[in-house]
């Protein structure tokens, strides 16, 4: 799992390369039942019996068209990849923080707010690390839930005596959030594609693009 930073700051993101853009990359397969088989109507995807559910995924999806430089919705090729990514941000910030919260502490708000504001102040602004997000399929709304899943990457690596930005550090990350994984028993709509363990992304379903 290499890490990269978010927007060329101190505070690196959790991941690099969900769904070719940014994701955690597992080193062994571990998160079994990603097949969407028995899900309910509505339930884009579910992990140890809690759902996120498609109106989650759609309303994150059309807040990232209204951000600026956000995505389109001229074509159904320019909406599947922020699907996709929506549903791997969600299923990614409930794995993250059932890890954090199996090991303590929790990452404070107060954490995320400082954290935030160092963002900003670094970039020139909230509008500027908006459209820095908004760009790895983060909108406005999720930019702290994205900053606190970061600073739980960090908390983990620290539990093991770890820096998140060395191999050590990111080897032990993978092995707490792999082990995490496997308990929550996830398991994804087909509608978004398959869930692929080794990069802990969604990849999606093998389809013909239409022509003509």
């Amino acid at each position: 799992m290499h890490r990269r930073r978010t927007t060329t700051t101190t505070t690196t993101t959790t991941t690099t390369a969900v769904a070719a853009a940014v994701g955690v990359l597992f080193a062994v397969p571990v998160l079994a039942g990603c097949g969407g088989g028995g899900l309910t109507p509505g339930t884009a995807a579910v992990l140890d019996g809690r759902r996120i559910p498609v109106d989650a995924v759609e309303a994150r999806v059309a807040a990232l068209r209204h951000s600026p430089g956000g995505v389109s919705a001229d074509a159904i090729w320019e909406t599947e990849w922020p699907a996709r990514r929506a549903v791997t941000e969600l299923v990614l910030d409930a794995v993250v923080a059932r890890a954090v919260a199996d090991r303590g502490p929790a990452v404070a708000d107060a954490e995320v707010a400082a954290a935030r504001a160092e963002e900003e102040r670094r970039l020139g602004g909230a509008g500027r690390l908006a459209r820095a997000l908004v760009a790895q399929g983060v909108p406005a709304e999720a930019i702290d839930d994205r900053l606190g899943r970061e600073l739980g990457i960090r908390r983990l690596a620290a539990t093991a005596g770890a820096d998140a930005d060395t191999p050590a550090g990111d080897a032990a990350v993978r092995r707490i959030l792999a082990a995490t994984a496997t308990a929550l028993r996830l398991r994804v709509n087909p509608r978004y594609g398959t869930w692929d363990p080794d990069r802990a992304a969604l990849a999606p379903a093998a389809r013909s693009r239409p022509t003509g």
